[in-house]
């Protein structure tokens, strides 16, 4: 039986590992202006912020605001062309949200990936679920920790914060539960070391688990 009525995943290194090609999109953008590059392992910790502090932290340090703006178009650019080459869901993720649609959970998705790459991946990667709404970085939805995402979610699903759950890999979306008053699982297959994930009302370590805790 399950606790939840309502799960908000969040997209990047919770449903899927897409740490390969946002490395390389923001690599292929910085070689292409001359500056030095990272190792896949060094994104890990700049992910999950939106693609302006993506490209941002990733730069040389007090990078003027034009650099960034140049940059980004250009990441934005090579991303919407290669999104999906190595790109793949996580162990059994496929199952569990096939599972928890046939059994009346209500699924939505709340990233600070852009809109755009948002609603392409799932589509791609999940087109049997029916998601309640899938929101993404965009002029209308404040990035997490805002709690805006959440609320905007549970108001299309028609359901309260007491029968919400957040699952999601980073502090954000703890903090996004948190601020929104909303249970929240992390898992712990995502981008953050484990120590990060502290502050989860419980942690996950596979699929079969993060189904139990839902």
């Amino acid at each position: 039986m399950y606790k939840a009525k309502l799960a908000v995943f969040d997209l990047d290194g919770t449903l899927l590992d897409t740490l390969g090609d946002l490395a390389a999109a923001v690599n292929h953008s910085l070689s292409e202006a001359g500056f030095p590059t990272h190792e896949m392992t060094d994104y890990r910790k700049m992910i999950g912020h939106g693609v302006r502090n993506l490209v941002k932290n990733a730069l040389p340090e007090g990078a003027a605001d034009e650099i960034i703006s140049q940059r980004l178009e250009s990441f934005k650019a090579f991303y919407a062309e290669h999104i999906d080459l190595n790109t793949r869901p996580y162990p059994g993720i496929e199952d569990l949200l096939v599972d928890l649609q046939k059994e009346g959970v209500k699924l939505a998705v709340a990233s600070n990936k852009l809109q755009s790459g948002t609603m392409t991946l799932i589509k791609e990667f999940f087109p049997d679920i029916d998601w309640v709404a899938i929101l993404g970085d965009s002029p209308c939805t404040a990035l997490k920790p805002d709690p805006m995402v959440i609320e905007t979610i549970c108001r299309k699903a028609g359901l309260g914060a007491a029968d919400t759950v957040m699952i999601g890999d980073a502090g954000s979306d703890i903090k996004t539960a948190r601020n929104a008053g909303v249970r929240s699982i992390a898992v712990s297959w995502g981008f953050r070391p484990i120590e990060d994930l502290a502050g989860a009302d419980a942690i996950a370590h596979d699929s079969f688990e993060l189904k139990n805790l839902i």
